[in-house]
C-alpha cells in the first residue's frame, strides 16, 4: 500500500515551501472508531478515500474507553428499548441534546454493534451465548455491551482489520494543520506535515471528514492521550464552521492520582458497574448523601462534583483522593472482569486491588461541546467539511452518560462516511487557490524563522495548568476571568512560538502548531462557560448554583466575524410531542451543595 511506504525526500530545508501532493474524494482526518467507521462506509460506497492519523494506526484515544458500547440490545434486561436509551441520553444531557441526534443514535446503536460483531469482535458472552451487558451510571438498565475493560481496544482492533481488508490508503503520523475552501466557500483541500520527515503533503479533495476527537491535553489532570489538543476543532473553527457547547467539559470521577507519571488515567467506570464502592477517608460511602437511589452509578458529573466536595471538606486522603474499592467481588471475578485494571494499579502504583483500596480523583476526560453538525448527515455549516466523534456536538448535551461515546463514533462515523460520498458524488471539479497554499505553508513553517522565540513546551504547561486552576469542575466569574487573561497572554506568545531542530520528527515543531489550536478552543471553553450563568451538567457555576431553564434552555454557539469570536444563544430545537413524553424530568437529578 503506497501510504505505507517511506517518503523519497531524503532531507530538508526548514524553510524549503516544496510539498507532493496526493488526490482523493473524501479525506479523513483522525483514525480512531469515528474516523475507521467513516472511512469504511465511504470506500464501500465507491469513494476514494484516503485516512489520515496524528499517531499510528491502531494507537487512538478510542482504546482508552474500556467499559463498554452503550446500545439497548436487551440481552440481559429485556426491558430495554431505543426509547429508554433515547430518555436516559437526554436526560442526562440536562435536555440541551440535540433530540434526533439522540433518537438516530438511539436506534441505530444496537445495528451497530451487531456489525462490529459480525466484524470480527469478541464481546463476553451470557450464558445462553448472547452480548454480555453490564450496567452504568444514569442508565435505566444493565446496557452495555463489553469486552472486559478493554472493549475500546477491541473495537480499534476490529475495525483497523476491515480498513486493512479493504486497502483502504492510510498516512499515519500526520498532521493536518488546515483545511482549503474554493472561492465559492466548499472545502477543497487541506495541508498536512509528515512528521517523521517533516515533508508538506497537498490534500486535493472534495471533502473532509473530521474525527480527531477531542481537547482533554488542553488540561494539566487528564485521561486523555497526547493527540487530544483539539486540532479538529481549531481547524473546522479557521474555515469557518461553527461551534456549539464549548463549556460542556466532563470530568471523569475516577482518575488515578499517584504516581505522578500517569495522574488523570483512566480508571473506567466499569469499576463501578461490577460493584466498586466510594469511600472517603473517615469510611464512609459518600455517594448515599450525594444520590441515595443510584449511588456511585449517578452521572458521571455528580459523582465527580461529589468526590470534589469530600476532599475539599477534608474528608479526602493525604494524597488529595477518595478511596475506590472493588475487594468483596473476588480475586477471580476482578481478574477476569477487570483485567486491564487490575494489571494498571499493580505496574503503575504497585497495589493489588484484589487486596488494596485505589485511590480515585476526578480527571478531565471529554468534551460534549465541539463542531456543529447537521444531525441526519454530520455536516458542518462548511459545505464538504463533515464531523463525527469527540470532535462534533450535539448528541451529549450537558453530560455525556459513560459508554454513549463508543456507539457515538459508530452511529455517527458511518453516517457522516455515507453522507460525504453521497456529496462527492454530485459534486464537480473544486479550485483550489495556489495563494491560499502558500499562506498555509508559510503560517506553519513560521516557528523556524523566529531565533529567540517561545518554548512551545512551556506554553502547553501553562495551557494546561491555567485551565486546571481557572477553569475546573466548580467555576466562577472571578475564576473564569483570570483564566481567560492568561489564555489571552499565551495566545500573544505563541505568536512568537519558535521550532528549534530539523524537520523530521521534531516535537517542537508539532507542538507548536498545537498551541494555536490550543489555545483557540480554550478561549471558545472559558467564553462560553462565562456566558452559560447558571449551573447544568458537566458547567457548574458556584456563583450561578441553580439550573435555569426559564432563561438557558438554549446552546451557545460560536461563530468567527472579523477575526473575533462571537457567541449567540440558540433555542434548543423543540423535540415532538410524543418524545417528550419519553422524558421523565423528575428524573433529573440536579447536584446540591454536598452536607456540611
Amino acid at each position: 500500500m503506497w501510504a505505507n511506504t517511506g517518503s523519497s525526500q531524503k532531507s530538508l530545508d526548514n524553510l524549503d515551501t516544496s510539498y507532493l501532493t496526493l488526490e482523493c474524494d473524501i479525506l479523513i482526518v483522525g483514525a480512531g472508531g469515528a474516523g475507521m467507521r467513516a472511512a469504511i462506509e465511504a470506500f464501500d460506497k465507491g469513494s476514494k478515500v484516503i485516512l489520515v492519523c496524528k499517531s499510528l494506526l491502531g494507537k487512538a484515544h478510542t482504546v482508552m474507553a474500556e467499559g463498554g458500547i452503550a446500545a439497548s440490545l436487551g440481552n440481559v434486561d429485556p426491558e430495554d428499548n431505543w426509547q429508554v436509551h433515547f430518555s436516559d441520553t437526554v436526560v442526562e444531557g440536562q435536555s440541551i441534546n440535540n433530540w434526533r441526534m439522540a433518537e438516530l443514535f438511539a436506534k441505530e446503536a444496537p445495528e451497530r454493534v451487531l456489525e462490529l460483531e459480525r466484524y470480527g469482535a469478541l464481546f463476553d458472552r451470557t450464558d445462553v451465548g448472547k452480548i454480555m451487558q453490564r450496567p452504568f451510571g444514569a442508565h435505566t438498565y444493565r446496557r452495555l455491551c463489553f469486552v472486559g475493560d478493554r472493549t475500546g481496544l477491541e473495537m480499534i482492533r476490529t475495525l483497523q482489520d476491515q480498513v486493512l481488508k479493504r486497502d483502504i490508503p492510510y498516512l499515519a503520523e500526520t498532521d493536518i494543520s488546515n483545511i482549503f475552501l474554493s472561492p465559492s466557500g466548499v472545502v477543497a483541500g487541506a495541508l498536512g506535515i509528515r512528521i517523521g520527515t517533516g515533508e508538506l503533503i497537498l490534500f486535493k479533495c472534495k471533502a473532509v471528514v473530521l474525527a480527531t476527537g477531542g481537547c482533554g491535553k488542553v488540561y494539566s489532570v487528564t485521561s486523555n492521550s497526547w493527540e487530544s489538543t483539539g486540532d479538529g476543532i481549531a481547524i473546522a473553527y479557521r474555515a469557518g464552521a461553527e461551534l456549539m457547547d464549548m463549556e460542556m467539559i466532563q470530568f471523569h470521577p475516577t482518575g488515578m492520582i499517584y504516581p505522578a507519571g500517569v495522574r488523570g488515567l483512566l480508571i473506567t467506570e466499569a469499576v463501578r458497574g461490577e460493584g466498586g464502592i466510594l469511600t472517603n477517608v473517615n469510611g464512609e460511602r459518600f455517594m448515599e448523601k450525594y444520590d441515595s437511589k443510584r449511588l456511585e452509578l449517578s452521572a458521571r458529573d455528580v459523582v465527580a462534583r461529589s468526590i470534589y466536595s469530600e476532599i475539599a471538606a477534608g474528608r479526602g486522603t493525604p494524597n488529595g483522593a477518595v478511596y475506590l474499592d472493588i475487594r468483596q467481588r473476588g480475586p477471580d471475578y476482578i481478574k477476569k472482569k477487570l483485567p486491564s485494571m487490575y494489571y494498571q494499579f499493580l505496574e503503575f502504583a504497585n497495589i493489588d486491588i484484589t487486596k488494596q483500596k485505589m485511590e480515585v480523583a476526578p480527571t478531565v476526560h471529554y468534551q460534549m461541546g465541539g463542531v456543529r453538525v447537521d444531525p441526519e448527515t454530520c455536516e458542518t455549516s462548511v459545505k464538504g467539511l463533515y464531523a463525527a466523534g469527540e470532535v462534533a456536538c450535539g448528541l451529549h448535551g450537558a453530560n455525556r452518560l459513560g459508554g454513549n461515546s463508543l456507539s457515538d463514533i459508530l452511529v455517527f462515523g458511518k453516517r457522516a462516511g455515507y453522507a460525504a460520498s453521497d456529496y462527492v458524488r454530485g459534486c464537480g471539479d473544486v479550485e483550489l487557490s495556489q495563494e491560499d497554499i502558500q499562506k498555509e505553508i508559510a503560517r506553519i513553517l513560521a516557528p523556524f524563522r523566529i531565533t529567540s522565540g517561545e518554548n512551545p513546551f512551556e506554553l502547553k504547561e501553562r495551557i494546561a495548568q491555567t485551565m486546571w486552576k481557572y477553569v475546573g469542575i466548580v467555576k466562577n466569574e472571578e475564576d473564569l476571568r483570570k483564566g481567560l487573561d492568561q489564555i489571552l497572554l499565551i495566545k500573544l506568545d505563541s505568536k512568537n512560538v519558535q521550532a528549534k531542530g530539523t524537520r523530521a520528527f521534531n516535537q517542537s515543531w508539532v507542538d507548536s502548531l498545537s498551541v494555536w489550536n490550543m489555545v483557540l478552543d480554550c478561549e471558545a471553553i472559558i467564553r462560553s462557560a462565562l456566558e452559560r450563568k447558571e449551573s447544568r451538567g458537566a458547567h457548574y457555576r458556584s456563583d450561578f448554583p441553580q439550573k435555569d431553564d426559564a432563561n438557558w434552555l438554549v446552546n451557545i454557539v460560536i461563530r468567527q466575524k472579523d477575526g473575533q469570536m462571537n457567541l449567540d444563544r440558540i433555542p434548543v430545537p423543540k423535540m415532538p410531542p410524543e418524545y417528550e413524553k419519553l422524558i421523565n424530568r423528575d428524573e433529573i437529578l440536579l447536584w446540591k451543595k454536598s452536607a456540611k
